[in-house]
């Protein structure tokens, strides 16, 4: 009271009564402003109340953390600086247009950093503002410390406590440090209020009021004072609250949260709220079975990601809680493969298997980190080994259990990664266990998954015929019982059957079914938001399209394979995209650029044994080398190529296989022409076997080219024409339309010599 009469000019009431400095104000005219309240609120409150009825003409500014909740107040929230939204990628000068990053230059040049503003360091401050959410004390104390530290410097440090104690030049003793200005709002706060706001700093990311009321120690209260403690904390501006569908959500600022953090070690409550932290979200995510997670709505769980990975590091930490842990990695697992964290998925799964006892181990739960081990490592890593010895470890836990789901899940895992080794009777063996496990069962949906399976199967051991039977019953029978999406083993088994059918139908002789199947799929896929489901989709359909020749189709889809690829860190996939990149290029005649990328597939390719893939990169790239001249090169590669073909169970490829060796020996030398009609007979001879009319047709072009440099026209003719009469569709497709030019080339011969 005495500070206000002085500061208007009543010094005949400086010592006096509120009711005499009330009469000296009800006449006047003036503005009374009055900063930061917040240790002298209650007084300031009675004080503006009775101004406002008293002496109607004089107003008031105050500034507080707190509204003073009297008559006539009209509040104004002072919001903080602007910044770059989150994701946003500006030059240096865009950047500067928000005020929160020119505040930071302007101090940050006022304490001696000299150095140019590049883009580099524009993203840098934007992130720093950001955490320290436009605050402009904070921004001021942070930007001070650029020409000790450097902007890259100072990024790496933002999060740590230090910068509570980084001073200021202000003179006011509160503005000096961040720890200052807060130590002044904490030592208002009432007892409860404090152990709420240490409790909420073990929350990485923003909060509800249940999650809160979970952390916080209710010391004798229940979930109303609670709430009224957060209420109280937000009236406060120590914690600010956002609306978003329907429902308030709540954050500590990022240098409150760490001035709390602080506190809560001191008061030694920091395990406590760990604790009760990780116990909640264990709660949350129990019942969660990677088997069954399709269809869950994930978007909350997903905004908690945060939280979540900061419970289990402590779980698993020194100080944390084992039993926590394992319910809480129960329930995170399956979350982080559904939405596609596979990389952390598989770090937490090694990381949970190491942390069982020996009496956990053979249960259930060993069972499940088994399969979401399988799935993770398979997708997102390169040890094949350790997919084979956890899928082997697996099946034998899901027999002993007697668990026929979790027994398909791995077989279906076994038939994918098998075939991935181009091992593919094994692969065929799988799928036949799981058709067995499936027929037991007598349930449409598992029914409908073997026989995709077993098409897929007899697909790539080259069965084209019996391929193609089973993926038609697999999609008759899901039509009849309304069988949509089926995931299993990570991934949409429907989609991969809809590109499967598409190659089969292919090599079947259905070139434009097989193009309508495959748009089908990819379709599918990419409704989904599945990025495993969509990478195996589109690798194995654009060769679809490059059997075709439609480059244009193959180079969107590859571009389009290789993005997603990167983005969700899928190695497999990415080297996957690279090879058929290199299949384009060598398509479009760009042999050496074609033969360099080829061979930058392989070297991921080798390494992580994907032998499907590599396969049909190496015969590109025997073709590729013998463009260049490479011939010697050319002959190691493909004839190792046929050798292990031929030491294996069967595979689709060896037509084409053969069809190249036919193309490298008589590059070597026209004296191998012999040599050559003869694999060209078998690489004929094979695609009849399988059933593959387009292959077929690959492998008779090739023969009859032959036949016509030795003067064979008749022969070429009745050959060409015996397989080209036998299509029905695809007449504009790169292989119809060059059979069509050489029949009418032989038949232009014929009339001639005639």
């Amino acid at each position: 009271m005495t500070a206000i009469a002085s500061a208007i000019g009543c010094l005949e009431h400086a010592r006096g009564s509120e009711q005499g400095l009330l009469a000296f104000l009800s006449d006047e005219r003036l503005l009374l402003v009055l900063d930061s309240c917040e240790h002298l609120l209650e007084s300031v409150a009675s004080l503006a109340e009775h101004v406002f009825r008293d002496a109607p003409r004089v107003h008031i500014i105050a500034t507080t953390r707190e509204a003073l909740r009297v008559e006539g107040e009209h509040i104004y929230q002072l919001s903080s600086l602007g910044t770059p939204p989150s994701g946003s990628n500006l030059a240096g000068t865009e950047a500067l247009a928000f005020p929160a990053v020119r505040l930071f230059v302007e101090r940050a040049a006022a304490g001696g950093f000299d150095q140019e503003l590049t883009d580099e360091d524009a993203l840098a401050i934007a992130d720093i503002c950001r955490q320290l959410d436009g605050v402009p004390l904070a921004i001021e104390l942070v930007a001070t410390r650029a020409s000790a530290y450097g902007i890259g410097g100072l990024a790496k440090v933002i999060g740590q406590h230090l910068m509570l104690v980084w001073r200021s030049r202000r003179s006011v003793p509160r503005h000096q440090t961040l720890q200052a200005m807060l130590d002044w709002s904490y030592d208002l706060l009432s007892d409860h209020e404090r152990s709420t706001l240490r409790a909420l700093s073990v929350f990485v990311g923003a909060f509800t009021l249940e999650m809160a009321q979970a952390v916080v120690p209710d010391l004798g209260r229940d979930d109303l004072h609670i709430a009224e403690s957060i209420a109280s904390l937000l009236d406060k501006s120590l914690i600010s609250v956002s609306l978003s569908e329907g429902r308030s959500t709540y954050r500590l600022p990022d240098t409150t949260k760490s001035y709390a953090a602080v506190k809560a070690r001191e008061h030694g409550g920091e395990t406590a709220a760990s604790r009760r932290h990780a116990l909640y979200f264990a709660e949350r995510l129990g019942g969660f079975r990677t088997p069954a997670m399709r269809g869950r709505d994930l978007t909350v769980y997903v905004r908690q990601i945060g939280d979540i990975r900061a419970a289990l590091e402590w779980c698993f930490s020194t100080s944390g809680d084992r039993d926590v842990g394992l319910a809480l990695s129960a329930g995170a697992v399956p979350l982080f493969l559904s939405i596609s964290m596979l990389k952390e998925c598989r770090r937490l799964c090694l990381q949970t298997l190491e942390a069982l006892a020996e009496e956990e181990r053979g249960t259930r739960l060993e069972l499940e980190l088994l399969l979401s081990l399988a799935i993770s490592s398979n997708h997102a890593y390169s040890d094949s080994a350790e997919v084979e010895t956890v899928l082997e470890r697996g099946l034998r836990l899901a027999e002993s259990l007697d668990d026929a789901e979790y027994q398909l899940e791995l077989l279906a895992g076994l038939n994918l990664h098998l075939a991935r080794l181009a091992e593919f009777g094994g692969s065929l063996a799988a799928a036949e266990h799981f058709a067995t496990i499936a027929g037991s069962l007598g349930r449409a949906r598992e029914i409908a998954t073997a026989e995709w399976m077993l098409g897929a199967s007899y697909h790539l051991v080259g069965n084209q015929k019996l391929a193609q039977q089973n993926y038609e019953n697999g999609f008759k029978g899901a039509m009849t019982a309304r069988v949509s999406d089926v995931y299993s083993f990570g991934f949409d088994h429907r989609v991969r059957a809809l590109i499967g059918y598409a190659r089969t139908l292919w090599l079947r002789g259905f070139p434009d079914q097989a193009a309508e199947r495959a748009f089908q799929g990819i379709e599918a896929a990419g409704r989904q938001d599945h990025p495993v489901s969509l990478c195996i989709c589109l690798l194995h359909a654009a060769p679809v399209f490059l059997w075709r020749g439609d480059l244009q189709i193959v180079e969107a889809l590859t571009t389009r394979l290789i993005t997603c690829a990167t983005k969700y860190s899928l190695p497999n996939y990415e080297a996957g995209g690279l090879g058929l990149r290199g299949q384009l290029m060598m398509a479009r005649g760009e042999a050496r650029p074609g033969v360099e990328m080829l061979e930058a597939a392989l070297s991921i390719l080798r390494t992580e044994r994907r032998y499907m893939l590599s396969s049909t990169v190496y015969r590109a790239l025997a073709e590729g080398l013998l463009m260049l001249g490479n011939v010697a090169e050319a002959t190691i590669v493909i004839d190792g190529l046929v050798a292990d073909a031929n030491r294996g169970s069967g595979t689709f490829e060896l037509p084409d296989m053969l069809r190249t060796q036919a193309r490298v020996l008589l590059a070597v030398s026209p004296d191998n022409s012999s040599v050559a009609e003869t694999k060209l007979r078998q690489s004929l001879a094979s695609a009849q076997q399988q059933s593959a009319l387009g292959s077929e047709l690959r492998s008779a072009l090739a023969l009859a080219r032959l036949w016509v440099d030795r003067g064979l026209t008749h022969e070429a003719g009745g050959l060409l024409r015996g397989v080209h009469d036998r299509f029905t569709e695809g007449f504009q497709t790169v292989d119809l339309i060059e059979a069509a030019c050489q029949l009418r080339s032989l038949s232009a011969v014929g009339t001639t010599g005639t």
